[in-house]
């Protein structure tokens, strides 16, 4: 069941399934068992090969060094990415290319911050959401500009990745009602900053989501985005590349858990047949396997048409919502029917169902959750018809 590539991409996804079997796969269970945590040795190792095969620069422009993929090519690597669990497969930075356009004016930016992320050499998350955020963008972290720079308060929850990063970029209010809020580079070292609550969650990540609270934090005005540009314009551009690398990931994960499934009820005895042999059993893979396919077709057509140009910014926002709307949710799908295939040995964590079943639930909900999925979707139907869509 596979979509047409070209020679090109497949090369490219075969080399990545490969660094996710040989590099991350082996280490799930460790890392289950372990709090998530692996030897430093362990995680030095796949992220340099991370480095190695480009990983860092998939989305960079070439013209900076990145590999300057097409849309549909990094959705074939992040599709592979997607079957190994404890996200793992977050072991490298990514310098995206919003980036480049947002700190084109800046080459202290693009120096100090971007491209340290494309050699893999330095961190990022990112600092957005807010205790009061949910169906509307509610942003109450403020920047006021004075001699010294920008004073930062306010507080960020779920900052993905924050224990692993150098540096946060925070959405903020800064100057008038008119200018929209604005991005910002922080160090996550300056002076101000600090954690109120590293909770623990349902997953076992390496990657925590902690709370951070900005007092008084100066950022030089070097370290503001795209100068009075709307910072929200780049946040949505990192929303499409986040939706439709969550929307990848479910695929990859939808197919082990469908493959571990099959293979595990082929060889299941149950008196005088298989597991697999009962209609049951074949329903739910059947399911699983047609729902794997509309999935997969919705996403690659979305990436093609990035890949394509011309098409509207609006238009594709959209697509990708519906392709992070339907692949989430139906990775779900996919989990909760496999785990009940293996019955109680799927309720172990040493085995993959159990852990996907527990950390494909929260790509329903961030980067936007499955409701304001359907919130994009339904206003752009209403605005500009199902042709434009």
């Amino acid at each position: 069941m596979q979509i047409e590539l070209t020679e090109q991409t497949l090369n490219w996804q075969r080399l990545v399934s490969r660094y996710v079997d040989e590099e991350l796969i082996p280490w799930e269970v460790p890392a289950e068992l372990n709090g998530g945590e692996l030897p430093p040795e362990v995680l030095q190792r796949i992220h340099d090969e991370a480095v190695k095969l480009g990983l860092p620069g998939m989305d960079a422009p070439a013209s900076h060094g990145g590999l300057g993929l097409s849309m549909v090519d990094q959705v074939a690597a992040w599709e592979e990415l997607g079957r190994v669990t404890n996200a793992l497969c977050w072991c490298f930075p990514e310098a995206q290319s919003w980036m480049y356009e947002a700190c084109a004016d800046s080459q202290y930016q693009l120096e100090t911050y971007v491209q340290p992320l494309l050699e893999g050499r330095r961190r990022e998350a990112y600092a957005i959401t807010e205790a009061e955020s949910g169906s509307h963008e509610v942003v109450n972290t403020t920047a006021t500009l004075t001699a010294e720079g920008y004073l930062v308060n306010g507080e960020k929850w779920f900052v993905t990745s924050g224990n692993l990063a150098d540096f946060l970029f925070v959405q903020a209010k800064a100057g008038n009602a008119s200018e929209g809020d604005s991005l910002f580079i922080v160090d996550k070292d300056s002076p101000g900053i600090e954690i109120v609550e590293n909770p623990l969650f349902s997953h076992t990540f390496p990657s925590h989501h902690p709370t951070y609270r900005f007092t008084d934090v100066l950022v030089p005005e070097r370290n503001r985005i795209g100068g009075k540009r709307s910072g929200m314009d780049y946040s949505r551009s990192w929303f499409r590349h986040e939706r439709m690398t969550i929307a990848a990931r479910m695929l990859g994960a939808a197919t082990r858990m469908i493959e571990e499934a099959t293979a595990w009820a082929s060889q299941r005895q149950i008196l005088e047949e298989k597991l697999i042999d009962k209609q049951a059993v074949q329903f739910m893979l059947a399911d699983c396997s047609t729902e794997l396919w509309a999935a997969r077709l919705m996403v690659y057509e979305a990436a093609r048409a990035h890949d394509r140009g011309g098409v509207d910014p609006k238009s594709l926002h959209v697509r990708c919502s519906m392709a992070k709307l339907y692949a989430t949710e139906m990775a779900n799908r996919v989990a909760d029917r496999c785990l009940q295939i293996w019955g109680g040995r799927g309720y172990r964590r040493d085995n993959a169902v159990e852990r996907f079943f527990r950390e494909v639930r929260v790509d329903r909900i961030w980067e936007g959750s499955s409701e304001i999925q359907r919130m994009i979707i339904a206003s752009a139907l209403a605005k500009r018809g199902l042709d434009a869509m």
